[in-house]
């Protein structure tokens, strides 16, 4: 299983909490966040990790060299942003398997990949986004999807009493991706997820597994509870 982590993040919002550190570096009791993604992927059965890097990439690349993994790493690097979508279509550059999972740096949603592999693969997918349902938000935008799992359409962020978010964790068909011609910088969510959804060719994975997104102060701070439980 190959795998794209999205790490080249700013983490704008966290800079007074964790400083000039990447995001996916901001430490979580000791350990950088990106530390327990790879923990993560690793008992998911990865077999290489492609890390799509920017910003002070030599903070991660000097951390890599000390690091004894389980898996292949190679990392790819943004000289200048690319946007989510010119990040993954990078890293996706390097890949060789037909579908690869991808990750963003900064949210752990602890999802089966297995399963939600089998799932992607069953429905002949060009894309599978995991799904996470969520009550009471506005921070998210909505993903709506038919009885088959076929997303239909993709909401803006706006206060919903209930429904299904992006957890940011996808299969994505490696041939179908790359056969967009998409240019160099764009956005994986407007440019690509958005603009092709209608041609019925992305399917929803919905996990109730844990989810968290570290952008915000407030769950970063929650994320140094809740890794202590959940990564004994």
């Amino acid at each position: 299983m190959e795998v794209i982590i999205l790490a080249g993040g700013l983490g704008t919002r966290l800079k007074e909490v964790i400083g000039a550190y990447p995001k996916c570096m901001a430490p979580v009791n000791g350990k950088p966040f990106l530390s327990y993604l790879f923990d993560y992927v690793n008992r998911q059965g990865a077999t290489r990790v492609i890390l799509s890097l920017g910003y002070k990439h030599r903070v991660v690349t000097d951390w890599l060299e000390e690091q004894d993994l389980f898996f292949e790493v190679d990392c790819v690097i943004e000289n200048e942003p690319l946007g989510t979508g010119g990040g993954i279509l990078a890293a996706m550059e390097e890949a060789e398997t037909d579908d690869v999972a991808i990750l963003n740096g900064d949210t752990m949603f602890k999802v089966d990949l297995k399963e939600q592999y089998r799932f992607h693969k069953s429905k002949n997918a060009e894309a599978t986004l995991a799904l996470k349902k969520m009550h009471k938000f506005d921070r998210y935008g909505v993903v709506n999807t038919d009885q088959e799992g076929v997303i239909t359409s993709f909401e803006e962020k706006h206060f919903m009493e209930e429904g299904l978010i992006n957890g940011g964790v996808y299969f994505l068909n490696r041939e179908a991706f790359l056969g967009r011609k998409l240019p160099e910088k764009f956005s994986f969510e407007k440019d690509y997820l958005e603009r092709f959804v209608k041609e019925k060719g992305f399917y929803g994975h919905v996990s109730e597994d844990y989810f968290i997104d570290i952008g915000i102060p407030v769950d970063y701070d929650a994320a140094q509870v809740d890794f202590k439980t959940i990564f004994k």
